[in-house]
């Protein structure tokens, strides 16, 4: 009988998309180790399956990384998948927004991957195999007005995920780049909860706007996340995985954007976003 494969799993609390990750994986008869902050450990305590299995990690911290890492290497042996899920919104005018707030979603979102990339990574090359699974985004490659911290931060994972596709091929690490569209999760309440009720001074006339741009993915036609989750474990899994998953509601109009003219773009972006006015 083929041995379970261990999969790790970032930012899988209750209600985010992590949460379907862990259980798709387990479905598929995959040891799974779920894990997010402290803070959110009693979201994830009612998984019903015996095949998941929850721990503290904080991707923003070199120790909590390498703790949890050698953890589950010191228990199991090895780690088959690393799937890089943990990331915040982060919603306000680049001229505006603190660089706090910014320099917070690149750590998490950026840095955080990289982090456990680096110490999954030497793991997998000594037994010369496992695939290391990165989610970035459809504004990764096509930046929208309002969010200019976040997709940045999935642009710059998307330029590593490139990167190191082709530097641990020598080591038969498959690396695999994730790219949802709009998919139901509580990603959207998150990033409102961090907007709350700022103060713009500059932008105070597009207060709505910014808030319309921190809820944009969770709009009724949004991706069931259970269904996304199944369908990214299933080529995750799959013997030959694809370089790119590109999955979910809106993934084509992202795709017809960023081969259009950047007139057309800009003039689309202008419109949703209230940006064609004048103050």
């Amino acid at each position: 009988m083929q041995e379970s494969k261990v999969v790790l799993v970032t930012g899988c609390a209750k209600g985010g998309i992590g949460y379907e990750y862990c259980k798709a994986f387990s479905e598929q008869n995959c040891h799974v180790i779920a894990s997010d902050i402290p803070q959110r450990m009693n979201d994830m305590l009612d998984f019903d399956s015996d095949q998941i299995e929850a721990i503290e990690l904080d991707v923003s911290s070199d120790e909590s990384v390498a703790t949890a890492v050698n953890n589950v290497i010191s228990k199991y042996g090895h780690i088959d998948v690393l799937l890089n899920n943990a990331g915040i919104g982060s919603t306000g005018p680049l001229a505006e927004l603190s660089l706090d707030a910014i320099k917070k979603a690149w750590e998490i979102n950026t840095l955080g991957q990289l982090r456990m990339v680096q110490q999954v990574v030497p793991h997998m090359a000594a037994r010369r195999i496992g695939s290391i699974v990165n989610v970035g985004s459809v504004v990764g490659r096509v930046p929208t007005p309002w969010a200019g911290s976040y997709c940045s931060s999935k642009a710059a994972v998307h330029a590593m995920t490139e990167t190191l596709r082709v530097e641990l091929r020598p080591f038969n690490i498959n690396v695999v780049l994730v790219l949802p569209g709009s998919v139901r999760s509580n990603f959207g309440n998150s990033s409102m909860e961090k907007l709350g009720n700022h103060d713009w001074k500059l932008y105070k006339e597009f207060k709505d706007a910014i808030a319309e741009r921190a809820r944009a993915s969770q709009g009724s036609k949004a991706t069931d996340a259970t269904i996304f989750a199944r369908h990214v474990v299933q080529k995750v899994l799959s013997p030959k995985p694809p370089k790119h998953i590109v999955f979910g509601h809106m993934t084509g109009l992202f795709a017809a954007l960023s081969l259009s003219p950047l007139w057309v773009r800009d003039l689309f972006f202008r419109t949703r976003f209230n940006l064609n006015k004048k103050v």
